[in-house]
């Protein structure tokens, strides 16, 4: 399975003017994806829709596919290439062509899983905004290895050199780092995320599913509620995984503590324009998003563990569907109960542990 590290980079030079630029080219191959993106996504679409377009002359071969394979086809290549040779053009010279390729395979990948949807009426066509990742091959990563301090890593990356920030590193991006240097995991298409100034790579890493003795008669039932963020049963066995005091009432005191600070903003030093004024105000929304996140993982690691403990092949999560559409309904629940965010974690820690997931 794959799993996704998010860790802060750094550009690995002293040299200011070599800085500045590559900071400016990283920026600009970040303007040109988000244009890239959106082109992708609107041919495919339009490409989809020709076969409606029934106000056409009857000489018009309606055919979606490369012309040389299909008699009546209209294409001069497959549907794929067709959006790759159109990014070429524009963009060829402009941008490494690793990035355009992985984001043509990624874009059209997401739209052939979606189209179904769209045709429903259920989802709208994805728009793709300019803080886009660029994504590029593992191939092009090179060079990793260990920093003279022994703390980090550096690589090279379409020639950018590029050091890791670990700092207290309390998560397991160092061993990963470390068994991807020694090749006992591989690193896929990944993503590198400008945000704020700052660089982080989002990397894709593959690693082995872990081994637990299992017993597949053995089913564990959870379920989510306000009341306790997590209850788990298997036979007559019931775990009651946090409480409502210990999540949402911490969660309410920083809510509370953030509209205090709203109300103090215009008085705040200024200097900076608003940003002196509103850092406060950040901090404390920065708290809140951490606070929620580090609990949810807790829950569903907790969850998981307790059903590897007592040999469930399966977990049920009872009823989940339906408390989600209550909670669209429910002001309170939707803004305080991280309903998708819990059952996401929980998702991919079972898949990890082989433990099947069933969703009522």
């Amino acid at each position: 399975m794959i799993l996704t590290r998010k860790i802060q980079l750094l550009i690995d030079t002293k040299d200011s003017q070599v800085l500045h630029q590559a900071r400016e080219q990283l920026y600009n191959w970040q303007r040109i994806c988000f244009r890239a993106a959106n082109m992708i996504m609107s041919h495919q679409f339009v490409q989809e829709q020709v076969k409606d377009f029934f106000y056409l002359t009857e000489e018009i071969k309606l055919k979606i596919a490369d012309h040389k394979k299909d008699e009546n086809g209209i294409l001069i290549s497959s549907r794929q290439n067709t959006t790759y040779r159109l990014l070429s053009n524009h963009f060829k010279g402009q941008i490494p062509t690793n990035i355009l390729s992985n984001l043509n395979n990624t874009l059209i990948t997401n739209f052939n899983k979606e189209k179904d949807s769209y045709w429903r009426g259920e989802k709208s066509l994805r728009n793709y905004k300019r803080n886009i990742p660029l994504p590029f091959g593992a191939e092009v990563l090179c060079g990793l290895a260990h920093t003279a301090d022994n703390k980090d890593f550096s690589f090279r990356l379409f020639q950018i050199p590029f050091r890791t920030y670990l700092g207290r590193d309390r998560s397991d991006k160092k061993i990963m780092l470390e068994r991807i240097r020694t090749g006992k995991l591989k690193m896929r298409a990944s993503h590198l995320q400008l945000d704020n100034g700052k660089v982080f790579l989002l990397a894709a890493i593959e690693v082995e599913k872990e081994q637990h003795a299992l017993d597949p008669k053995i089913i564990a039932e959870s379920s989510l509620s306000i009341e306790h963020p997590v209850i788990v049963k298997i036979g007559s066995l019931e775990h009651s995984i946090g409480n409502k005091e210990e999540f949402l009432h911490r969660r309410l005191a920083i809510q509370a503590a953030i509209h205090r600070v709203k109300k103090a903003v215009p008085y705040n030093r200024g200097g900076h324009g608003k940003k002196r004024k509103m850092k406060s105000l950040e901090d404390y929304q920065h708290l809140e998003k951490r606070y929620v996140e580090q609990k949810l993982h807790l829950y569903s690691r907790m969850l998981i563990d307790f059903c590897v403990k007592h040999k469930a092949a399966t977990l049920i999560l009872v009823n989940q569907q339906e408390k989600e559409e209550i909670a669209k309904d429910d002001q309170f629940l939707l803004k305080n109960w991280s309903y998708y965010s819990l059952k996401e974690k929980i998702t991919y820690k079972a898949e990890k542990a082989g433990i099947q997931l069933i969703i009522e």
